[in-house]
């Protein structure tokens, strides 16, 4: 069995203490306070931004999450070192979170201005927006666009999907011949085919809201975000060793 590393380790302590926190104290308390809210929401704290990496929906999210931070992130580790590992960790973790926000703002503003040129306040929309009821004398087109942008201003966003897909892209420029599978489709794939086909799907699955093998909810452009980030530093790097055999 793979020896698990050091800073590998301490990770998955922390996202275990955290889930049985979440599940203990109070689900709603803690994902209130550390999922990742949308910034326009009035439950958006900035400390959100790093916290909702550690938070996860249930027992398969953080089981597969931190089973797949074990088996990629360790080798990763052995290699780049922590300082590295680290960096790459989080760095994902920031890429998923802004571009799928992004994705939601792209999204969200064009109905929110024309509600905002319309005539309604910024504090009646967003009171229509957290309790879900619409006020007032709207028209049917408001009452739609209110509807559109409903899910997305009270959109939650937690797990450390994004910086896994990070590493999962390190580990993947790092041994492009090693043969990866699926759980649910055991036929091995070189990682140089497996990982990038499993970003197209993400990227299919967030534009066309079709899933293949995640949950319908699942934040796909922050796998997306996380996997892009991982890739340009792993390509920084990788470009500028003067040995080109190295990656430290």
């Amino acid at each position: 069995m793979m020896q698990i590393t050091d800073t590998v380790k301490h990770l998955i302590i922390i996202n275990v203490i955290v889930f049985v926190g979440t599940i203990t104290v109070g689900n709603d308390m803690f994902y209130e306070l550390f999922g990742m809210h949308f910034p326009k929401s009035n439950s958006f704290e900035l400390w959100q931004i790093i916290t909702h990496m550690f938070m996860h929906g249930g027992f398969m999210h953080v089981a597969f999450n931190m089973l797949a931070l074990w088996m990629f992130g360790s080798p990763v580790e052995q290699v780049l070192g922590s300082k590295r590992f680290l960096f790459i960790y989080f760095s994902a973790g920031l890429g998923a979170v802004a571009l799928q926000t992004g994705y939601y703002y792209w999204q969200f503003l064009p109905d929110y201005q024309s509600l905002l040129n319309a005539g309604l306040s910024t504090e009646s929309i967003k009171e229509m927006l957290t309790s879900g009821q619409t006020t007032g004398n709207l028209s049917q087109i408001q009452v739609d666009q209110l509807r559109q942008i409903y899910p997305i201003y009270n959109a939650l966003m937690v797990g450390a999907s994004g910086c896994i897909m990070g590493i999962l892209v390190a580990f993947g420029m790092m041994n492009p011949e090693a043969r990866l599978m699926l759980i649910f489709l055991p036929i091995p794939i070189k990682a140089k085919y497996f990982i990038p086909g499993i970003i197209i799907l993400d990227l299919v699955s967030g534009l066309t809201g079709q899933s293949f093998f995640s949950p319908s909810n699942t934040a796909f452009f922050a796998h997306v975000g996380g996997a892009l980030v991982g890739f340009l530093i792993m390509w920084y790097w990788k470009k500028n060793q003067f040995n080109d055999k190295r990656w430290y």
